[in-house]
């Protein structure tokens, strides 16, 4: 193994809470000169908040080390015709598209890309009404996951993610999401190649079995998963072997040598 992939949620923090011995964990790796990236499905702030976040909890880091959904999804489009977009995301991640065509935040019509995110409270009857009206009449409008995680360990206790909502999307117009975050293989090799390594030489590291794990290896890459964030003992029931198993983060330097 020659690279990292971090998770961030659940492995170097916890919502607000940063997560002990993570920073010394990241500094060790920053010694070691190992290539690394910061990946995760967060939705709901842009980079560079996410990059002050880092930094405050004593990890130095800036846009250009952090992968996001968003960001993946700009450069999926820009390889693309350009339409316009319905974005299902918070305020601070309309920001991540800028320069594209955006409709109204109560349009349900006239979308070609239907994005969705993670659009945490703002989810009611009315605007997963509207996303469905908005890819109903448009059969060739494209529905796009920013991610599919089923969930999040918020401070409150869990609390839903992208996936549930894409799936009801799914099942009511017939159709298949374009998945451009974890656990998609197109979402794991953007983040090996800003590495410049191939996937069997880097190891991710999370604490979902599912989008971190499950995801990484399909594409390629190792996995070790972290017992904090949303790990349940339960997750190892699932059929899916992680390359590793860890307490915490804080054993990464152990482990590597």
């Amino acid at each position: 193994m020659r690279g990292i992939l971090f998770d961030l949620d659940g492995v170097l923090y916890n919502g607000e809470v940063p997560i002990a011995g993570a920073a010394e964990a990241v500094a060790w790796v920053r010694e070691q000169a190992i290539p690394h990236l910061f990946v995760t499905n967060t939705t709901s702030r842009g980079v560079d908040t996410i990059a002050a976040k880092l930094t405050g909890f004593g990890i130095p880091a800036n846009a250009e080390q952090i992968l996001t959904p968003p960001k993946a999804t700009v450069t999926w489009l820009a390889a693309r015709p350009r339409g316009s977009l319905a974005l299902f995301v918070p305020p601070k991640t309309r920001g991540e598209f800028a320069g594209f065509d955006i409709l109204p935040e109560d349009a349900e019509a006239g979308a070609d890309y239907v994005i969705v995110g993670d659009f945490g409270e703002r989810w009611d009857f009315r605007e997963l009404n509207r996303a469905f009206r908005l890819l109903h009449n448009n059969p060739a409008a494209t529905l796009i996951a920013l991610g599919m995680t089923r969930y999040w360990q918020a401070s409150d206790g869990p609390r839903l993610d992208t996936a549930p909502f894409i799936a009801a999307l799914e099942h009511a117009t017939g159709r298949r999401a374009v998945v451009l975050g974890k656990p998609s293989r197109e979402f794991f090799s953007a983040a090996v190649g800003k590495l410049g390594l191939a996937p069997g030489e880097v190891l991710m590291i999370g604490d979902d079995i599912r989008t971190d794990i499950a995801g990484a290896q399909a594409a390629g890459l190792r996995a070790a998963l972290v017992r904090t964030g949303k790990f349940r003992a339960s997750d190892l029931e699932e059929g899916i072997q992680p390359d590793a198993v860890l307490d915490s983060v804080t054993d990464l330097p152990s482990f590597w040598r």
